[in-house]
């Protein structure tokens, strides 16, 4: 009788396990880790021209010759301006010590490299800490963003080799690729890097303050840049460009992928005269 019962058990416990297993399964490929994520998103952030229709490269077309507009028209201008605030060494007639501090903006410049890892980190970690899902999404998407632009920041510089103002050199010294260079002036490594977490914070969030304050602090680093004669108007543009384009790009594939993942239950069918499985979930 005992022997009887114990093998009536025995495929129960195999379903109940076989079920265990597949849902832990399924459960871990609806949420792929950070590097993952990032590794598919760097993939998408580089094959994405090969994908986009007229209308999306009309877009490009615009931006470009937006770029090429601000450095004709605006590049000499807004630096002899922003030397006349500054006073920096570098600029053309200024004294050794003649610069002008402007510590708001030198502040606020960090938003632009040092910072931006508090803020990715901070997103993430408070997610991880109160179990806020959006918070930790949003905190994914600004660490595979910033690593796709990045990325993409560092290929154009090695390509364009673009003295900075401060070379005095002109605005239209490119000497183009001469090896691994991370001084090129073009484009801004600390505005693309701004302007990628405000795009990527305020496509989470619907609230217009956000977008304000995201966007109005990274188009303060560019003028922090310029500034401290580090870049010309036309790195700045270029670099609002890439980093909003970036960061939308990746907000959008990243929940996409969230959205269309398969979320399936596996759970264990038991009863008098049936022993098995069922799935659970949306197809």
């Amino acid at each position: 009788m005992k022997l009887t019962t114990y093998k009536s058990l025995l495929p129960r416990c195999v379903a109940i396990l076989l079920a265990l297993a597949t849902s832990q399964t399924t459960l871990a490929a609806e949420n792929p880790g950070l590097i993952s994520i990032t590794g598919e998103d760097i993939k998408t952030t580089f094959t994405a021209p090969a994908t986009w229709d007229s209308q999306d490269w009309k877009t490009a077309g615009w931006a470009t010759l937006a770029v090429v507009g601000t450095a004709v028209v605006a590049d000499r201008p807004v630096r002899d301006y922003m030397c006349r605030l500054s006073q920096m060494s570098t600029c053309p007639g200024a004294g050794p010590n003649s610069e002008v501090t402007n510590a708001p903006l030198t502040t606020i410049e960090n938003f632009g490299q040092t910072y931006a890892l508090g803020v990715m980190g901070g997103f993430y970690l408070a997610g991880a800490i109160t179990d806020n899902e959006k918070s930790m999404t949003v905190g994914q998407d600004l660490v595979a963003a910033s690593v796709s632009s990045a990325l993409v920041n560092q290929s154009i510089k090695v390509l364009a080799n673009r003295s900075r103002p401060r070379d005095n050199q002109g605005n239209n010294d490119f000497m183009g690729y001469v090896g691994l260079n991370n001084n090129s002036s073009f484009p801004s490594g600390h505005t693309t890097e701004a302007f990628t977490l405000a795009s990527v914070i305020a496509s989470h969030y619907d609230e217009t303050w956000v977008s304000v304050a995201s966007y109005g602090t990274a188009g303060l680093v560019g003028v922090a840049r310029m500034y401290h004669d580090a870049h010309w108007a036309s790195d700045v543009v270029a670099s609002a460009f890439i980093g909003t384009y970036i960061g939308k790009l990746v907000v959008k594939h990243n929940r996409d992928m969230r959205n269309n993942s398969t979320k399936v239950v596996v759970l264990p069918l038991l009863g008098p005269d049936m022993t098995g499985v069922q799935l659970v979930g949306n197809f």
